[in-house]
């Protein structure tokens, strides 16, 4: 059977290094009131001007080259972010246009901080029904321009950045021993819309709003859900925790992150965790800890490695690949 295989990675984080400490200026916070609560050190900021389809291109960019291919050799291109650049066009054909390609088909998937599993589902599809040889999955964001810089309980918590992986077709005998995604799991419910949204929109206000999040409850959310999902992927695989090498959590909050590994049974020495330099930078978030696990020497080829993450819809879900 046809396999979608990760042959390169790549990630940007812009210039701007934004410590704890630059918040205690604007709210009441300290930098141990956020490190004891989040794991957050330092998060990075776009520059002015600066957009998502320009962090996403230069991630793009780093991920061909890790893959030793050209723009030109892509059949799609799909861009995971809830920070467009504009209304549409789409961000994914942005970055086609910013990376020189004219062939093939490019699109963004909208679902938070879960939308880089969203869209590596969606190009796993792609590839595995003919559609598409070669996809290039990016997950990029620039939360700074959302934020509510008088909420204390969510300013310091996020972060820009870009993360992009190249997915290609390749043979597997249809065995969890395959190189590829072996399963995914993917879920929503919209009766929590309330628990994390921007309170702007096109249809509704017309502006661009700011983040609300009603973060006990998201944390409650998340931990329960993050797990099962995780579970049920490793379940369609024919795996169990005990077969996992590393977990690349999507990068919220450490509390989160050591408490979903502990109901999966899987020591942190196995997590793959950013956060505390980066923040949460929403659909960004795993493929930046993808391409710097990578960097690190954590991750390797064989390895069995889960994805997971939980976002405003609520929507969340996982995948399950080795690498």
């Amino acid at each position: 059977m046809t396999r979608a295989v990760i042959r390169g990675t790549g990630h940007y984080l812009p210039e701007r290094v934004v410590p704890n400490a630059e918040f205690e200026a604007k709210v009441e916070t300290s930098d141990e009131w956020i490190r004891s609560r989040t794991g957050i050190e330092q998060r990075h900021f776009a520059a002015p001007g600066q957009t998502t389809s320009d962090l996403a291109i230069r991630a793009a960019q780093a991920a061909l080259d890790d893959a030793g291919m050209t723009a030109a050799e892509i059949e799609a291109i799909i861009v995971a972010t809830s920070t467009p650049d504009f209304t549409f066009p789409s961000v994914a054909t942005m970055v086609q246009a910013g990376l020189g390609s004219t062939a093939g088909f490019a699109f963004d998937v909208q679902a938070v901080c879960a939308g880089f599993v969203f869209a590596l589902a969606q190009a796993n599809a792609l590839i595995v029904s003919g559609q598409a040889a070669r996809v290039l999955v990016i997950g990029a964001e620039t939360f700074s321009r959302i934020m509510d810089w008088n909420d204390r309980t969510t300013c310091v918590l996020f972060g820009d950045g870009a993360g992009a992986v190249v997915l290609e077709a390749q043979p597997g005998a249809g065995t969890p021993a395959d190189r590829g995604i072996l399963a995914a799991d993917l879920n929503s419910d919209g009766r929590h819309r309330e628990l994390l949204y921007v309170d702007g929109g096109v249809s509704s206000t017309g502006t661009a709003g700011v983040l609300k999040m009603q973060g006990n409850a998201v944390f409650k959310h998340a931990v329960q859900k993050l797990a099962e999902t995780a579970h049920r992927a490793l379940d369609k695989a024919g795996l169990t925790p005990a077969d996992v090498d590393w977990i690349v959590p999507h990068q919220a909050n450490l509390r989160i992150i050591t408490a979903t590994a502990d109901r999966m049974g899987v020591p942190m020495e196995r997590v793959v965790v950013t956060v505390q330099t980066h923040g949460n930078t929403s659909a960004a978030s795993i493929p930046l800890a993808l391409s710097v696990g990578r960097q690190r020497g954590q991750i390797k080829a064989g390895d069995l490695v889960v994805t997971e993450a939980i976002g405003g819809g609520l929507a969340w879900g996982s995948v399950v690949l080795r690498w």
